[in-house]
C-alpha cells in the first residue's frame, strides 16, 4: 500500500471511529471487571506462585504475559479498539473498490484467524508441555478468549449474529468470553493455592 492510500485509509477510519465506551451495559462492565481480575490474579501468580526450578522462568513468563494481555483487553473492552481495525478494513476495501465483494475475504480471514489461534494454542501447549498439569485451565481459557476476541475484531455480520444470539436470556458472546475468563481465574487460583513444586 502506498503512502497516499495509507493516509486516506487512516483518515477514513478515524472519521468512522473515536474512542468511547464500547459496552456501557452492566454485563459490559462485569466483563471489564473479569478481565481486570484475571490480570491481577495472573500477575499475582507470576509474582508469588511457587514454580518448580526447572520451569520457573517459562511459567513466570506465561503468567506475566497473561497478566499484560488481560490488562490490555480490560481497557480494550471499553475503548473498542477492534472497531478501529474493522473501520480500517472497511475503508481500505472501499478505497480499493472491492467492498461489495468483501464477504469471501471476511470468511477467509475468520478461518485464518481461527487457524492461527489454534496453531498459537498448540505452540504454547508445546512450549509449556512440562507444566500443563498446573496451567491447563488458564491455557484453555486463553485460547477461548483469544479466539473470541479475534473473531469479534473481524465483525463479520453472520458471526455477529451468531454470538449475539440469546439462549435462555444469555447472549452467546457473554458465554464464550466469560467462560474463558472463568477458566483463567480458576487456573490462577489453583496456582496460588498450590503447596509448591
Amino acid at each position: 500500500m502506498d503512502k497516499a492510500l495509507f493516509s486516506e485509509v487512516i483518515a477514513c477510519a478515524l472519521e468512522r471511529w473515536s474512542p468511547r465506551i464500547g459496552d456501557p451495559t452492566i454485563m459490559g462492565w462485569v466483563t471489564v471487571a473479569a478481565y481486570a481480575l484475571c490480570a491481577l490474579m495472573a500477575g499475582a501468580v507470576a509474582w508469588r506462585a511457587p514454580f518448580p526450578r526447572a520451569t520457573f522462568r517459562r511459567e513466570r513468563m506465561f503468567w506475566a504475559g497473561l497478566a499484560l494481555l488481560m490488562g490490555f483487553l480490560a481497557v480494550n473492552k471499553q475503548l473498542d479498539l477492534q472497531s478501529f481495525l474493522t473501520a480500517l478494513g472497511r475503508c481500505e476495501a472501499r478505497l480499493q473498490g472491492w467492498y461489495e465483494a468483501r464477504r469471501p475475504v471476511q470468511r477467509e480471514f475468520i478461518i485464518l484467524l481461527l487457524a492461527l489461534t489454534m496453531l498459537g494454542g498448540a505452540a504454547l501447549t508445546w512450549v509449556m508441555r512440562h507444566t500443563l498439569r498446573r496451567i491447563w485451565p488458564a491455557l484453555i481459557g486463553l485460547v477461548l478468549v483469544a479466539g473470541y476476541v479475534l473473531v469479534r475484531a473481524v465483525s463479520f455480520h453472520h458471526m455477529d449474529a451468531l454470538i449475539n444470539t440469546r439462549l435462555l436470556d444469555v447472549r452467546l458472546n457473554w458465554a464464550f468470553e466469560l467462560s474463558g475468563l472463568a477458566l483463567i481465574l480458576w487456573g490462577a487460583r489453583r496456582m496460588l493455592r498450590s503447596p509448591g513444586p
